[in-house]
């Protein structure tokens, strides 16, 4: 669940990154509505680890892990807190804590330091300090740290921790060169072929006839309930409003049309625009040369190409466009000249323009009467957005000071709707590809972070004109299913547990023949049961790798399998046993112009950096000294997952 995350820290720089999130714990609390919790003491003492002389407090950690579950959830909406604890996320959020710690101690101790300008500079990149111009503001800044509960020294020390350790672990990593003879080596392999048989003994043909009874059932699942976590879900109750809901508004005035007519009088006065098909040359000489040319019949375009040059369409313009993007001599004489005819030579900045007209677009003026209904089209939808807008912001006061989703739509005169229990990636539950109304797309993230029931809030679904009140009227936390609910397969997982045995029973006669010679599906065959057929395999290592991630377990056994052997590999959830043999491999072989071999080498030279950084690590956390206070640590996995 977690692999998204452990990946990236592994990578060549990722290590590096990633400690400058865990560094930044404290900034990303001013990108996301991250709760600090009450974490100053408890079992074990309020200090979880120790770097040198620098304590990870408990109150960190508690903030560090909450921020990295927020994170992942961008991937995996549907991840708990329970579950992120479960797979060694705390373990992990806290051995990146303490390598900052110890390399930012190491620092110091060996002079590495991040001066005042250079975090300074680091600060003014964090976009939640910026202020409305794109630029870094102060304001801004006090404004975020005071929301977040930080201080400026706080925030300073991390960021001087981070660049300490990009300081340190970037030159340890960079430049790694993986030497060619064993990177063919390692290339040959993703070209290897290997031929071998994978064979099934499900569970389900050794499981008991008999159902298990309730008592055995309630013990089982007792056991096993973690296999059966239901993701959080919650009900929506929402009503959507736009301009219909908006009381019957005035029509505009004639004061107010006659002033916007007034305002855009430019826009309503006789124009007219020019497509032109332009020749700049560097001298008025060659230009009256060129001239000249046309004169006796040349098109422009000709006379350009022979001399090496290129004529260029333009427009339509308007004569002040024109005169602002060359210069007025140029606007003024091809605003003078004919449809069809040469303007020019005429001077500009860059040289000297011959201009060829086109086209001629002239638009009339047009009084007051004839854009009265444009006017008014304009007007009327402006007062609505106004009106709307006003709405909103009222309704969102009286949310605000308490009122219900229940009294806005009575107000309103709308009709609620509600929405099935729904995950926090806006799917319902238990119904596979079926998802909430578009309408509340924009709102799921906001309605998951709620933290009660029935406190309504409003919000834009499209800019202007459609708005959402929405609340959340149920939540069901993150927990094993009740039995109940699930007892099919229950009962399905305690039987396939009770035929495991008897299925891993009969892998082992089969192992036992295949290890002596006896083939495969003979070996099967002599069990005397009806199992699924035997398949054979004749696969290249590059097929295996296309499937990615998808790689079916024994093929992933099959390819890490000796020449020769036979391995038992058990199947997931009880479901029985595959039995795996190797028969032979056919190896590969890349010449030293293969792509694939200059492939190889980047991959393994990223490996190689990281080992330099990895060893970098642990050297420092060696000369530094680190403990952790096993205790703490627990006590605070205790309380993140809402024990006492």
């Amino acid at each position: 669940m977690l692999e998204t995350f452990r990946k990236f820290t592994s990578s060549r720089f990722g290590i590096v990154i990633a400690m400058g999130f865990l560094i930044l714990i404290a900034l990303a609390f001013a990108a996301a509505d991250v709760t600090s919790g009450n974490f100053g003491g408890g079992a074990g003492g309020d200090r979880v680890a120790m770097a040198g002389k620098k304590r990870i407090t408990t109150s960190a950690l508690s903030r560090a892990a909450t921020t990295a579950l927020e994170n992942l959830k961008e991937e995996d909406p549907k991840l708990s807190m329970s579950a992120f604890l479960a797979s060694g996320g705390l373990n992990d959020v806290l051995t990146q804590m303490l390598d900052r710690a110890a390399i930012g101690v190491f620092g110091e101790t060996h002079g590495l330091v991040a001066g005042v300008r250079l975090v300074d500079s680091e600060i003014a990149k964090v976009p939640s300090f910026r202020g409305l111009d794109g630029r870094f503001s102060d304001e801004a800044y006090r404004q975020v740290l005071q929301q977040r509960g930080l201080t400026d020294e706080l925030v300073r020390d991390d960021l001087s921790q981070g660049l300490i350790a990009k300081q340190v672990l970037i030159p340890a990593s960079f430049g790694a060169v993986f030497p060619q003879g064993p990177a063919q080596q390692y290339a040959a392999l993703l070209k290897e072929k290997r031929i071998g048989a994978i064979a099934l003994i499900p569970s389900a043909a050794f499981a008991p006839k008999a159902q298990p009874t309730d008592a055995e059932l309630a013990a089982y699942y007792t056991k096993i309930s973690s296999r059966f976590i239901r993701p959080e879900r919650r009900v929506l109750r929402y009503a959507v409003f736009d301009a219909t809901a908006l009381k019957s508004l005035p029509a505009p005035t004639e004061a107010a049309i006659a002033a916007r007519y007034g305002q855009n009088r430019v826009q309503y006065a006789a124009s007219e625009n020019r497509k032109i098909t332009q020749l700049i040359v560097p001298t008025e000489a060659a230009a009256r040369a060129i001239l000249a040319e046309v004169a006796k019949g040349t098109s422009l375009d000709k006379a350009a190409t022979e001399k090496g040059l290129s004529t260029a369409a333009i427009g339509p313009l308007g004569k002040q466009q024109l005169a602002s993007q060359a210069s007025p001599a140029v606007a003024d004489a091809v605003f003078a000249a004919a449809r069809g005819s040469i303007a020019g030579p005429a001077k500009s900045g860059i040289g000297w323009h011959l201009m060829r007209i086109d086209s001629v677009e002239a638009k009339p003026a047009r009084s007051l009467d004839q854009v009265r209904a444009e006017l008014v089209t304009q007007i009327a939808a402006e007062q609505q957005r106004s009106a709307l807008s006003d709405l909103s912001a009222r309704l969102e006061e009286e949310l605000d000071g308490g009122s219900t989703l229940g009294d806005v739509t009575k107000e309103l005169g709308l009709t609620a709707a509600q929405t099935e229990p729904l995950t926090a990636d806006g799917q319902v539950y238990g119904k596979p590809g079926v998802a909430a109304p578009p309408v509340l797309a924009r709102v799921i993230q906001t309605a998951f972070a709620m933290e009660r029931e029935n406190a309504a809030q409003l919000a834009e679904v499209e800019a202007g004109k459609t708005f959402v009140i929405f609340d959340v009227v149920q939540i069901a936390p993150s927990a094993p299913a009740p039995l109940a609910d699930i007892k099919p397969q229950i009962a399905t997982a305690f039987l396939l547990e009770k035929g495991a045995t008897g299925a891993r029973a009969a892998a082992d006669k089969v192992l036992a023949q295949a290890r002596k010679g006896t083939p495969l599906a003979a070996a099967m065959a002599s069990l005397g049961l009806p199992l699924p057929p035997v398949d054979q395999i004749d696969m290249g290592r590059e097929q295996l790798v296309q499937q990615g991630q998808q790689v079916p377990p024994p093929l992933a056994l099959l390819f890490s399998m000796a020449k020769g052997t036979v391995k038992l590999l058990p199947a997931p959830d009880n479901r029985g046993w595959f039995v795996v043999s190797l028969s032979n491999i056919v190896p590969g072989q890349v010449a030293p112009t293969d792509p694939l071999l200059a492939q190889a080498r980047r991959e393994l030279g990223g490996m190689l950096a990281r080992e330099y950084a990895d060893g970098l690590r642990r050297a420092i956390r060696a000369e530094v000294g680190v403990t952790r206070n096993e205790t703490a640590i627990k006590s605070v996995s205790t309380q993140l997952s809402g024990g006492n």
